[in-house]
């Protein structure tokens, strides 16, 4: 999209020849609309014109010196020096760090990803809570959570992984703020189902295996079952292999979920002995469907255990097991902008 040919994003209208407004640039950039008032107030770097005397556009010009300002910044150097080099027009000069300096980590190794997945890397990269929580807030609103999940959280939480693993632990605290973020909206972005009196169906158990830790894949496959009508109880991390048999016991399920990040907590063991759980009166006993999640998983035989290839699968096995409508008109496995 042209700049000068931008969207108010805020009054909902077309602007010809106004530039981009504050919101729709800190959405370009990855930064939160804070952040660019703070640049303009502390270091001058606002928009040349304001429309009516008040309201920010911002040209491509004013963009180019916004961009090489986010570049300097995520490359370490401090802010009043990111600014006074980003004036000088792009490209922006090479600046090397002063050796005394704290300096903060590079891009991360993205790939073809959506463009709101890069804003989301960027933020996190630069320890902006402020637009790691906008940037979340923004995509689950609008391409709900199954695709936030697939296309912006899931790749973001990846490559900074994937940096942490070849950077040592320059990286902890990245790792550490976005996950933190994502499980605060994912949180927030699961709605409280009404009471629906005696339910036919038994709950959608989601639980972690019993040395496992992981848990926002399990976030989002609660928020996405809750956000579609179907109860959902969610155990964590690290269950216990008896509370879980107990908690099938007094549930009844429709369904259990149970989680491994990696090969060494996967049990077979405790998933056949899950699956084969039987509660009921005599004569109409039941047992649970079985749905092994995560990458532990792989490679082994899950005869009779159902292995989704991602949210999208899980959710739609799931509605169907519970009763309601596949959620297909809200998870696309690839949706580009």
């Amino acid at each position: 999209m042209d700049a000068m040919d931008a969207i108010d994003h805020e009054a909902g209208v077309p602007v010809p020849g106004a530039g981009l407004t504050t919101g729709a640039l800190a959405r370009r950039l990855g930064v939160s609309p804070t952040t660019l008032r703070s640049w303009d107030r502390r270091y001058g770097l606002g928009p040349a014109t304001r429309a009516d005397g008040r309201h920010r556009r911002w040209t491509p010009d004013d963009v180019a010196v916004l961009e090489a300002m986010c570049r300097l910044t995520s490359s370490g150097l401090p802010p009043a020096e990111a600014a006074r080099a980003a004036r000088d027009t792009a490209p922006p000069p090479a600046v090397t760090p002063p050796a005394s300096r704290s300096r903060a980590p590079g891009a991360l190794p993205l790939g073809d990803v959506r463009q709101e997945c890069r804003g989301l890397a960027r933020a996190a990269v630069r320890l902006d809570a402020t637009a790691v929580e906008e940037q979340l807030d923004g995509v689950v609103a609008e391409y709900g959570i199954t695709v936030a999940w697939q296309d912006v959280m899931a790749p973001a939480l990846h490559a900074v992984g994937r940096k942490w693993v070849s950077s040592g632990d320059r990286y902890i605290e990245v790792e550490h703020l976005l996950s933190w973020h994502v499980s605060t909206a994912l949180r927030r972005h699961t709605p409280r189902l009404a009471p629906s009196g005696t339910p036919v169906t038994g709950p959608v158990l989601l639980a972690c295996a019993p040395d496992e830790q992981h848990t926002l894949p399990l976030e989002a496959l609660n928020a996405a079952l809750v956000q579609h009508g179907v109860p959902a109880r969610m155990f964590g991390s690290g269950v216990p292999a008896d509370a879980l048999a107990a908690a099938v016991r007094r549930l009844g399920p429709a369904a259990v979920v149970l989680w491994s990040q990696a090969r060494p907590t996967a049990s077979l063991p405790l998933a056949r002995h899950v699956a084969d759980i039987e509660w009921g009166v005599r004569g109409a006993r039941r047992q649970t469907l079985m749905m092994l999640g995560g990458p532990g998983w792989a490679g082994r035989s899950c005869s009779g255990m159902l292995r989704p290839t991602g949210l999208a699968d899980a959710l739609d096995t799931l509605t169907a097991a519970y009763g309601t409508e596949p959620a297909r008109d809200l998870t696309p496995a690839r949706v580009r902008a």
